[in-house]
């Protein structure tokens, strides 16, 4: 399996109970929902897949899982701090305007009445709403909130949002 293939989905924080349990951090809540039957964990720059057992939603952001193949406290601690990820085909197929946030890295922004704003570097979801960074033409960066009452279209062939963001707005950012 090669990452490529795959979605980010987070980071194991620690161990829950001496039975194996994890606790897994998602690294976006547009993963709050998304229920896999396996993942794959980065051990030693290698894609190791794990079938869950049980998975439940612990606190905001944290998964609480048991895998198959780890059923103690020392398995646990081997995969510790490591990072996890989805075959891209076991996400939830979206609706037209909806888009996973690593998957818009790159996209373009063009505002309806400002043009060409940027391309989107990164993505912070951990934020009350999720926030866009967008690296402008003059090399600067500019933070555009990803709300839906912004976003017009998604164009994801030609990798294109287009929005209309309320006047001001980018104003905050200079």
């Amino acid at each position: 399996m090669k990452k490529q293939d795959c979605y980010y989905l987070g980071k194991i924080v620690s161990k829950y109970s001496f039975k194996g349990e994890i606790l897994l951090k998602l690294a976006s809540r547009d993963l709050l929902n998304v229920k896999p039957r396996s993942i794959f964990i980065d051990i030693n720059n290698i894609l190791v897949p794990f079938s869950i057992v049980k998975i439940s939603l612990h606190k905001s952001m944290l998964l609480r899982m048991l895998l198959d193949e780890v059923n103690s406290e020392a398995q646990a601690d081997k995969i510790l701090n490591k990072h996890t990820y989805l075959h891209k085909n076991d996400l939830p197929i979206l609706d037209k305007k909806e888009f996973y946030f690593e998957e818009i890295i790159g996209f373009q922004i063009i505002d309806s009445k400002l043009d060409k704003i940027g391309i989107i570097d990164s993505i912070n979801s951990q934020t009350t709403q999720t926030l866009a960074f967008v690296d402008n033409s003059k090399g600067n960066i500019v933070m555009v909130p990803l709300v839906e009452a912004f976003i017009d279209e998604i164009d994801k062939k030609d990798k294109v949002i287009y929005v209309t963001l309320p006047e001001g707005l980018l104003d905050l950012n200079l």
